[in-house]
This record gives C-alpha cells, structure tokens and sequence, in this order.
C-alpha cells in the first residue's frame, strides 16, 4: 500500500493547523471560537454546510421553529415606512414569502434599506422567528441578497459585474441552480458570513490541504484529494460536487476513526497481566454445581469466551451486551466467581446505590450462604455509616472481600486492594471514562475489564465507538418470561384514556400484582429528573458542533400554537394517585433520587417485599431493579424519554412468572419526531431492532462528542447506521496500515489528522474505554 502524496508534519501543520487569527483577523477570529469554538483552520474547514439551497427555490416558512435562529431564502412581496406612534422615528416593514407563506422584517431608523429590499428581490434572511400580533416575524434580521447579474458573471465567468450583462439564458440558468451552502449559524455569525470566511480560509490553503489517504486507496475508491474534497463541499457548482466531496471526507472521517482504535487495540494487546483460570473444585466449579436450573446457549457461549480471556496474560476488554433480564449478572458473577479461584478480587461499578444494593442482595441470594461466607461480598456506596466504610475498606485492602459491589464510592482514593483481577462496569453508559480508569489503576498489575450494558448496540455502533473492545451479545431470554405487552397512550388524541390508565393498574394489583409509574422529574421546580441519559434531546438534539439551527426541514419543526402541558413529577403523581377511586385503599410510595441512601433502600425493599403496591419513581428504577411481582410500568411523558430509556423502564416489568404490561403515556402529537419514538418501542420488544430505529431517529454527531467524551465530536458526516459499509472498509484498511507501520511514520497527514480530529479528550476516551 503506497504512502500518500510527500508531505513532512510541517507541511501539515502549515496549511491545516494554522490559527484562525492569522488566516481571517483577530475579531473576526475571535466570533468564530466564541461561536463555534473554533480556533484552527481544520475546525473552520470541516463546520460544512447543514444543507443546500439554491436561489430559484424558496424555503417553506410554514414549518419554521419559533423562538429559534434560522436562515432562509425567500423572496420581498412588500416593503412599507410608517412612522412610529409613541416615539419619533420610522418602522421599515419589510414582507418576505416563501410564495405560500409570509414572515415578516422590522427595522427601526432604517429607511434606506428599502433601497435594497426591492418586491421581488431574493436573497438569504437569518434571525430569530418570534410571532407578534399572530403573525411571524424574524427579530433583527440579517439578510445577503442575490445580485443576478454580478453573482452570476462572478461565479460562472470569472469578470466582474459589469460583465454580467452578457450572460446568456443558459448561464444564468446555471446560476439559479447554483446550490448555495447554508452553514449551521448563530445569531452573531450567520450562514453567508460562515461561507465569506471559509472562501478566505480556502483561498489561502490552496495546494497546502495534504491527502491522509494513501494514493492507492484514493485511486481504488474513486475519491478526491482532500483539496479537492473540501473545495467541492464548500464551493460547489452543481449537487454532484458536495455529493462527491461527502463521499471522501465521509471516508476520511471513518479511516481517522477506526485508525484511532486499531492502534489502540494494538496498544492493549501489548500490555500483559494476570491469568485467572478457574480452579478445579473451585468457587466456580461449586456454584455451577449448585445453579437450580440451566444457563442459556447464549450465556453458556459469551461465558466460555470470557473464561478464555480470562485464561490469558493479554487483560481482557471486552463489552457484553444483552437485553433487558438477559442474564448478564449472572455471566459477570460467573467470570468473578473465576478470578476468586486465582485469588483475586473482583469490583462491579454499579450507576445507583439503589442497583448496587440490590446486586448486593442478589449476588449473597444466588451464591448461597457457604460461598458468601467465604468470599465475603461487601458494599461500598457514598452512603455507609463511618464505621461501615471502615469495615468495607479494611475488608477490599486485606482480600477478605473476593467481590466488591460499590458505587463511585470505590473510586476514591480511600479504597486500595489486596489483588485486583476484574473490573465489571454495569450499565456503562452512566460512566466516564476518567472514573472507569481510575478503577483499573487500582490493579498492581492491569486487570480484565467486562463492560455491561442492557442497551443493545447494533453492529455499527459497536464498531465505531467500542472498535477496540471485544464484543459479546446476549439474545436469548431464560425460561419462563410470560412477555410484556406495549402500548402508546396518546392523550393528545385520547383526553379520556386518562382516566383507564388508573382503572388499568386496579386491575392488576386485584390480581396480587404491582405497578411502576415513572415520571421525567421529582417535583414541579425540577428541570432534570434523575435520568443520567437525559430524556428527550438524547434522540433528537442536533448533532455536536451544529453551532445553532437553521430552520432547515421539518425535523426541526415545533408547533408553535400548542403549549407544552407540564411536565409529570413524582410529588404531583403521588397526590394525584392517592386521590384516584379505583386506586382507594393501594399502597403508593415513592423513590427518587434525592431521598436519602437509608430510605430509598427502605422503599425498595418494601417493594420487593410487596409491602407497597404502586412505587411512583423517577428513572432511578431504569435498570437492574428486581421485582419478579411487577406487573406493570406506567410511563408518564413517555416522549421525554429516549428510545433506549424506553426500554430499559418496560424491562423492569414482566420478569417473573405473571405477564407484564406497559403503558407508554404521552402528550406528543401524532407525526411528531417524539411520537414516532414512543411508538416505536411499543411496536417492538425487540432491543437491537429499537436500538437501530434509535439511531435512525436522532442526529449521530454525538457519537464521539460530548455525550461520550466531553468534546466536541470528530464526527460530521459519517452515520453509523447508513454507512456501516464505510466504516468495514475504512477498517480494513486501517488494519493493514497500522500493521505495516504502527508508528505511522509514512503517514504524516494521517498522524496529523488522529492529533487534530480526536482532540485530547476524545484521544482519552478511545485510550481508556
């Protein structure tokens, strides 16, 4: 495989890594870092255009977000100066239409606008859309109108405007159809000021853009230079140009990416730890004796590949993922049960002291009172008493404690451990990586790490977040789960359905069952809840370093006629409920995460112990909680929710030998990006199929951004899901070059590129995962 074109890393750090003061002034540079946080050429350079418009086509005002910045191309109908009634002064009113729809401009003192902003003169308008007196307007717009005659000779003719006059049909029909970019924007820096500094940017870096893809890859895919690349993207002359130009930097996203995590695959299969291979007449040995039932083929499978990493001197990482009441705890306690019999100690990091406690509880259940006693399972949570914490401690630093179940308690530097061999992360996403690390150093020498997840991850995710992980999958379910029956519960449609959700859980706790209801927030003052995914903006919220809306598309389109109805909360829910006839004489409690450790682990208890029948809760039941009597889950504004949030909430229910019920509530209108997601969960059990529709209905951006590292994403216009064909073959590639130079020294561009696009944060988030 041929290196690229020469470039030494100076040469690319001259044109890519050159500091945006220098290029484009030091005010102006200044906006854009405020803006976008942009600070290099690089990061002006790939902030491409959200879309594509072109002037003879107008943008459909009717679906335009109020209260959001937006830009837009319509056209003047009407321009009209009135004076002002409380104060001297002009109001310029100024009509604009998409040819159905009207918006209107305002200005004050500027009547010589009305020069320019000529009837049937077009252009680029961008500002805020507010509504006054029932109409729309936009609050102090900024506006790039279209010169015909000198944008056309301009582009197309390389003359200056005067020349323009003698552009024939066909060329001013090329300009009309000239697609013009629109950039994510802000209401400081809008589209075409984005567009005027990147041609600056480009202008200065011609030839000095070096290709991080080898010549012979280039050639075979068919893609551009990255010059060329990025020049189609911002400058292009017909849709084939951006369309092309997104192809090749889709593909350059991908080899960056998947480049990252080979080496750091590399990386970790160079470092060697210790064995841990299960004992003959061991721990594991006795347990599997005593197991009242079989595993499933699916965790006898993912069980046997886990004791073979185990076996080994490389650590293990390896990710294992399953649906909700898969097994997986049952798998983790298996491969800790293993590292017992070498002598070592295992750690599970559970999200919540209420599921921390409970795999407490179930893991002493399951192992019985004669291993318990010997392996001393122990809790270690914020929440313990002085002398507990003293007891945990001395127990994790001695060895006594073979498994440690704890919170981020376990990360302080208070805890030490006699011989640390397994790192088990429940629930993964609720972590950082800096706490996850911080754990594994606490190993003399580099322990095995098993990272839990019920959130099922398609193929393609796996491969670009988690491409240096190992992978394992649990589908099947163990005998004896009666199902659960989904339903959505649209109130916007059904107002009266209301009432037979309580009638509906009265009939299940007549039949000795009980019921979740979960609501988004605690009381009518919280704005958060305690979900740590965060409901609703983690399926569709625009995607990382958007830098702002542009009113492009439906998907951004909120009704503005309809207010929003309060927020559902547990406080309000569990007075409402204590009021409802059919619910007279139920026991309703609550749990959320600001009671106390002592009394949520109180509450829960009792639940389990069917002391209470309806627990109203926040998403601090979402995973891991136990309660094989629980038959229902009510979800309130189910639509503030993700997708996966979901269906971690419906797992919690139909777990034991009775049939669960869930009942997705919402006020979300029919169409709607947030309906779409309520009823597709309770279309389907399914969690890979869920997880898919999951992707499929948010923005990706974040895939490597803030949600997973702090930073901004790397990630512009590679999608996991459509381009998963992409991401194999960037792989591929990545495999053979690292192989053949791991240090990448014939590829200055490309180790440039893993310095730049990964930045530091994501650099840690790759390293540590």
């Amino acid at each position: 495989m041929t290196s690229p074109a020469p470039a030494s890393r100076h040469e690319v750090t001259a044109a890519l890594d050159a500091k945006l003061p220098g290029a484009l002034g030091g005010r102006t540079a200044a906006a854009f870092e405020k803006a976008f946080g942009m600070r290099t050429v690089a990061d002006l350079l790939s902030h491409y255009p959200r879309r594509y418009a072109r002037r003879g086509e107008l943008t459909a005002i009717a679906k335009l977000p109020l209260n959001e910045t937006v830009t837009i191309v319509a056209e003047v109908r009407d321009v009209r100066e009135r004076q002002m009634r409380a104060r001297r002064g002009t109001i310029l009113e100024v009509s604009i239409s998409d040819g159905e729809g009207i918006i209107s401009l305002t200005f004050f003192n500027q009547a010589y606008r009305a020069r320019e902003l000529r009837p049937g003169t077009r252009g680029i308008f961008a500002g805020k859309v507010t509504e006054y007196r029932g109409a729309l307007q936009l609050a102090h717009p900024n506006y790039e109108l279209f010169d015909p005659l000198a944008d056309a000779a301009a582009a197309l003719s390389g003359v200056d405007g005067a020349a323009g006059a003698a552009l024939d049909d066909a060329a001013a029909r090329r300009w009309a159809e000239m697609p013009i970019p629109i950039y994510p924007a802000t209401a400081s820096i809008t589209s075409w000021q984005v567009a005027k500094s990147v041609a600056i940017v480009l202008d200065g870096a011609r030839g000095g853009i070096p290709d991080l893809v080898p010549d012979d890859v280039r050639h075979e895919r068919g893609l551009l230079t990255a010059q060329r690349a990025y020049e189609l993207i911002h400058r292009p002359e017909k849709d084939a140009d951006y369309m092309k130009a997104r192809e090749t930097l889709r593909f350059h996203e991908a080899f960056v990416l998947q480049t990252a995590l080979v080496r750091q695959r590399r990386a970790a299969h160079a470092v060697r730890t210790t064995p841990r291979p299960p004992k003959p007449g061991g721990y594991l040995e006795r347990f599997d004796r005593s197991l009242p039932f079989r595993l499933t083929g699916d965790q006898q499978t993912v069980g046997g590949e886990i004791a073979r990493d185990l076996a080994g001197d490389i650590p293990m990482m390896r990710l294992l993922q399953g649906e909700v009441g898969s097994g997986k705890t049952l798998v983790a306690v298996r491969a800790m049960l293993a590292v017992a019999d070498s002598g070592g100690q295992s750690a599970l990091l559970a999200p919540t002291e209420v599921l921390a406690s409970q795999h407490l509880r179930s893991i002493v259940k399951v192992l019985g009172p004669d291993l318990s006693a010997e392996l001393m399972p122990t809790l270690h949570t914020g929440q313990l008493s002085t002398a507990e914490r003293k007891k945990a401690l001395l127990r994790m630093v001695t060895g006594q404690a073979r498994l440690v179940i704890g919170t981020h308690a376990l990360l302080s530097d208070a805890v030490q451990f006699y011989d640390l061999g397994l790192v088990v992360v429940d629930e993964q996403h609720r972590f950082g990586v800096e706490q996850r690390d911080t754990l594994r150093q606490k190993g003399t020498t580099p322990p095995h790490v098993l990272v839990m997840t019920a959130t099922p991850i398609p193929r393609t995710v796996a491969m670009t977040v988690f491409g240096d992980l190992d992978v394992s999958t649990i589908t099947q379910l163990p005998a004896g789960r009666k199902g659960i029956e989904s339903f959505s519960v649209p109130l916007s449609e059904k107002p009266a359905w209301a009432g037979r959700i309580w009638q509906r859980v009265a009939e299940e706790l007549a039949q000795g069952r009980q019921a979740f209801v979960v609501c988004p927030a605690i009381d009518p003052a919280d704005d958060s809840g305690d979900g740590l995914d965060g409901p609703g903006p983690d399926d569709g919220a625009g995607g990382a370093g958007d830098g702002g809306s542009d009113g492009a598309g439906p998907e951004s389109a909120v009704p503005a006629s309809v207010p929003a109805p309060p927020k559902a909360n547990v406080v309000d829910t569990l007075r409402l409920l204590q009021t409802v006839p059919a619910l007279a004489g139920a026991r309703i409690e609550a749990l959320h995460g600001r009671m106390p450790s002592d009394e949520k682990d109180a509450v829960m208890r009792a639940f389990a112990a069917k002391e209470i029948d309806v627990l109203v809760a926040t998403t601090v039941i979402e995973v891991g909680v136990d309660v094989p009597n629980a038959s229902t889950m009510v979800v309130l504004d189910a639509d503030r929710f993700g997708v996966s949030q979901l269906h971690q909430l419906r797992g919690r229910v139909g777990r034991g030998g009775v049939p669960g019920l869930c009942l997705l509530v919402t006020h979300a209108e029919a169409d709607s990006l947030a309906r779409e997601r309520v009823d597709a969960v309770a279309a389907t059990l399914d969690g890979f199929e869920l997880a898919e529709i999951d992707l499929e209905l948010r923005r990706e951006g974040d895939v490597l951004g803030s949600l997973q590292s702090g930073g901004r994403s790397s990630l512009r216009l590679l999608r996991v899901v459509k381009d998963a064909d992409v991401i194999q073959d960037a792989r591929a590639v990545a495999f053979e070059i690292v192989a053949a130079d791991p240090g990448l020294e014939a590829h200055p561009a490309l180790l440039d590129a893993l310095e730049r696009r990964l930045r530091e944060t994501e650099e840690s988030f790759l390293a540590k995962n």
